[in-house]
């Protein structure tokens, strides 16, 4: 497992981590009795890449705190540590898992391989209004973006609405690293998320905090 990007801060903490261990060196991070444990817990999943994701997770976030910690899950999904001292999300893609720390109300993380498929399903999460600029003469680039911006920010909502189309960025014109403001026209009153990013090779990564 390297360490492909980290971000270290006193409140907030995020980390992208290129997974390209086996089954056996993932569980060799942990002590024994977790091990047995994560080793069982890890063989609901029949997909060996499903396994290697919930894997790499754990095995992240022991190097992140410095300790073992579990994860727990909300009835919804959402993922907490289990002495809730600190806010979690999870994010994974093909090859990278990212997870962010925060101490605050709540944080939202995400992870998207570059693909062709966004295009396909762009009409499912943009708004009407809003306006995609292209990175690098590259329209993919600004629809995973926006695509992944709002899975960043469904993370972070107390009370998420699951039509992504609810939410608009405001105009922005992509760069390596940047941030911009997204709109939320799923609460009342409406909501504003500063949500930051960074466009790797082959990914682009999301994240907010509320």
């Amino acid at each position: 497992m390297a360490l492909f990007w980290q971000h270290n801060g006193e409140a907030f903490r995020l980390a992208v981590w290129q997974a390209d261990e086996t089954e056996e060196e993932l569980l060799a991070h942990f002590s024994p009795s977790l091990r047995a444990e994560y080793e069982c817990e890890a063989r609901r999943f029949a997909m060996l890449h499903r396994r290697m994701e919930w894997l790499a997770v754990r095995a992240l976030l022991a190097k992140m705190v410095g300790e073992e910690r579990r994860i727990c899950y909300e009835p919804s999904g959402k993922p907490f540590l289990d002495d809730r001292s600190q806010a979690i999300s999870i994010s994974h893609t093909k090859g990278y898992v990212a997870l962010a720390l925060y101490n605050g109300a709540a944080v939202g993380i995400d992870i998207e391989q570059y693909g062709q498929r966004v295009h396909r399903v762009a009409s499912r999460f943009l708004h009407p209004d809003e306006q995609v600029a292209p990175y690098r003469d590259d329209r993919t680039w600004g629809l995973l973006l926006h695509w992944s911006a709002k899975e960043s920010v469904y993370k972070c909502m107390e009370h998420p609405d699951a039509d992504l189309r609810r939410l608009c960025a405001q105009p922005f014109v992509p760069r390596a690293a940047g941030s911009f403001r997204m709109q939320s026209a799923a609460t009342e009153p409406i909501q504003w998320f500063d949500v930051n990013y960074r466009i790797a090779e082959d990914f682009v990564l999301t994240w907010t905090t509320r």
